[in-house]
């Protein structure tokens, strides 16, 4: 019992370290699959059982109080023990429990993850493995959740995403290069032209996805007016998805410029049905990760994790 002496509620420290993190009450709320009203309610009954402010309400985006940070830090150990505990106690029971749960981008889940896998059980017996696929913020969201052990995604060293590396360690399999990409006109010649004046369609990743954040921080001089140079191609937003898949459909179709993974679009650039359209300054270098919870995870999972982050891991080399 707390100084109000009300019981304690798991999801109480969850819906605080989820406010922690996002900053954000509504952002909170939908990350927890909750209304907005009853997590303002969660955090206000924890407060009261703890017996003091943890939340500044007047700070924009949402602060902890100094009581608050104080706080973060011990609940999400505690809460790692806890997750620790009930997988022990369920590996002890259930051999199901040694099951592999995955997060994986769209386009990883078909270009990356099964070879990767292959590779792997050359290394490890994984046993039952749960997968699913989704935009980049909907997996972040599935590891904050704790609904997954891994989460497969694009990365870049200089652009943050949104599970802090402190908490959850992360493990660069391998790199990747997103090359702008249009299809070939009537003659053959490339169809759209980045270093050539006019107006230029362009295809763009959503805000749900991982390489749409990494576009818009390292190529900002593109996509943001206020940082337009003088020498800026003249760019005009025409479609909007958080699929590489369905981007590279529309380059195909003629519609556009769009920045693909190099490893999406090698055939197509080999073959001549797709053509750079940009010079090697507009190429952005990615990283594929495997981002693991911190909390202890089952035998499988920690099997998994010791092979591809030791400092001579090679499971990607192969692929």
């Amino acid at each position: 019992m707390g100084p109000g002496n009300r019981p304690l509620d798991l999801d109480w420290l969850e819906d605080f370290l989820t406010l922690a993190e996002t900053g954000n009450f509504s952002r909170a709320a939908e990350v927890r699959a909750i209304a907005q009203p009853a997590l303002s309610r969660h955090i206000r009954s924890l407060e009261e059982w703890v017996g003091v402010d943890l939340v500044d309400r007047t700070a924009h985006p949402v602060e902890l109080t100094p009581a608050g940070k104080k706080f973060q830090p011990l609940i999400q150990g505690a809460l790692s023990a806890l997750e620790a505990a009930r997988i022990k106690a369920r590996a002890a029971q259930d051999s199901a429990s040694a099951s592999l749960r995955f997060a994986s981008t769209h386009s990883l889940s078909i270009l990356f993850f099964p070879k990767w896998l292959g590779v792997l059980e050359t290394r490890l017996r994984l046993g039952p493995i749960q997968t699913m696929t989704d935009n980049s913020q909907a997996c972040e969201d599935l590891m904050v959740q704790r609904r997954v052990q891994f989460l497969l995604c694009y990365g870049h060293s200089d652009v943050l995403g949104k599970l802090d590396e402190g908490r959850y360690p992360m493990a660069k399999l391998d790199d990747d290069m997103l090359l702008p990409v249009t299809a070939p006109d009537a003659s053959g010649d490339t169809l759209f032209k980045l270093d050539v004046a006019g107006v230029l369609p362009v295809l763009e990743y959503s805000e749900a996805s991982g390489l749409g954040r990494v576009m818009r921080a390292k190529l900002k001089q593109l996509f943001d007016e206020g940082s337009k140079s003088a020498s800026s191609p003249n760019v005009s937003v025409i479609f909007t998805a958080h699929n590489a898949f369905l981007l590279k459909s529309m380059v195909l179709a003629g519609r556009g410029i769009a920045w693909l993974p190099k490893s999406l679009i090698q055939d197509e650039l080999a073959n001549g049905a797709m053509k750079l359209a940009g010079s090697s300054k507009w190429h952005l270098p990615i990283e594929i990760r495997l981002y693991r919870q911190s909390s202890e995870m089952t035998p499988a999972a920690e099997n998994l994790w010791q092979i591809v982050s030791g400092p001579t891991s090679d499971v990607a080399a192969t692929i």
